[in-house]
């Protein structure tokens, strides 16, 4: 979400790391630890030490380190998000915003005041072991590419590393990661194949999708067959390594001014192909998308200057969006669970706006479906994956 602002705002990301950073947590309660084997002194080898200061290996030093950063945050005058616990903000003359990002000791800062962000920048070097990483180019493992067009981030080096590792480095490219039509249950062929080696190639893909969601369906559903993979199995998610062969050096690109200030969400879904129950997959699969559509629109409003104003939900199901504008219970959707009814609520409220999409404009179906080649494309390319060659 930092990325975004950035890029339609066009500011720079950068970045800190810093040293040992559970070491500089201060402990609120007692805590002993028997003397280190090598450094015991004589005559008092029953005796123990009593921490100051956390040690990594304890239960408390992730937490010590959180509030110990949050103090010196609060002392520089940012403010801890409501929305997002390790995000903060400080406002400076004429609304400028300078905006901050925590993952354990790791941290990215940006925004448009420049002064705020020239002593806050100082203000770690100082109290802190930081070391000044400058513009944000590699940020927990994903590469960043900060340019005239936008932000890009991949994960080409990791990718090319998969390769290697599985052999697939020399295979032959395919245009898209799962052939049309494909299905696939968990007895689909018989010859099994190593069990270890397909879990690795699963759970190695479900990191890379992150930044490529155009593998995100066909990664989900070969990994509902981690127990006793076929030949089959291993077929597709080779063939999703021979789609990154293609496509190595893709990622996402977020547009500079790209919908700024807009909202909008695509939500789809499909019930194991079975179109009885599309209706209520859609609207379960719609108030989950409700639900995190809220959260991020809460906190684009602290960090921007979005308006208070309905959001936009994509929906290709039209029976789905009558449901949620309609209080009446039907015969044929009254056993859907209460808790998900809170959709027609947010819809008379005018919090959501459910609006029908077409199906070719569906970007949501990418990620729940085998499609054709020409409308994958198109649809990834809506998503804004491209090429690294298209950014540089």
């Amino acid at each position: 979400m930092i990325i975004s602002i950035s890029a339609q705002k066009n500011w720079k990301i950068y970045q800190l790391d810093l040293k040992s950073a559970f070491i500089h947590g201060e402990l609120t309660e007692e805590v002993y630890v028997d003397q280190p084997r090598g450094y015991k002194v004589k005559g008092t080898e029953h005796q123990v030490y009593k921490l100051h200061k956390a040690l990594y290996g304890l239960k408390q030093a992730p937490r010590a380190w959180y509030s110990r950063i949050e103090s010196h945050f609060a002392q520089e005058g940012f403010m801890r998000r409501n929305n997002e616990q390790t995000l903060f903000t400080k406002r400076g003359v004429e609304g400028r915003i300078a905006i901050v990002s925590l993952y354990v000791d790791d941290l990215i800062y940006t925004g448009d005041d420049d002064e705020i962000i020239r002593q806050f920048k100082n203000s770690m070097v100082n109290e802190f072991d930081m070391t000044d990483l400058g513009c944000m180019n590699y940020f927990l493992g994903i590469e960043v590419i900060q340019g005239s067009k936008g932000i890009f981030i991949c994960q080409k080096r990791y990718a090319e590393e998969l390769l290697a590792r599985f052999g697939m480095s020399d295979s032959n490219s395919v245009s898209n990661p799962i052939v049309p039509g494909t299905r696939v249950d968990k007895d689909a062929g018989r010859n099994l194949v190593d069990e270890t080696q397909y879990k690795q190639i699963v759970g190695s893909l479900m990191y890379l999708t992150s930044t490529r969601p155009d593998i995100m369906y066909v990664t989900s559903l070969i990994s509902k067959f981690m127990s006793n993979p076929t030949e089959l199995h291993m077929h597709l998610a080779k063939r999703i390594l021979r789609y990154l062969k293609g496509t190595i050096d893709f990622g996402i690109l977020y547009k500079e001014g790209s919908a700024a200030g807009k909202f909008i969400a695509y939500t789809d879904s499909d019930y194991a192909g079975d179109h009885e129950d599309t209706k209520k997959a859609e609207f379960v699969a719609a108030t989950a998308c409700t639900c995190q559509a809220i959260w991020m629109s809460r906190i684009l409003k602290e960090l921007s200057n979005m308006k208070e104003e309905c959001l936009r939900i994509n929906c290709d199901n039209s029976s789905t969006i009558k449901l949620s504008k309609n209080p009446v219970m039907h015969g044929r959707c009254k056993h859907i669970d209460i808790r998900y009814h809170f959709l027609r609520d947010l819809t008379k409220e005018e919090t959501i706006e459910l609006i029908h999409c077409g199906s070719t404009d569906q970007i949501a179906d990418v990620m729940t479906k085998p499609l054709k080649t020409d409308q994958f494309q198109k649809l990834r390319a809506i998503m804004g994956i491209c090429s690294v060659s298209e950014v540089i």
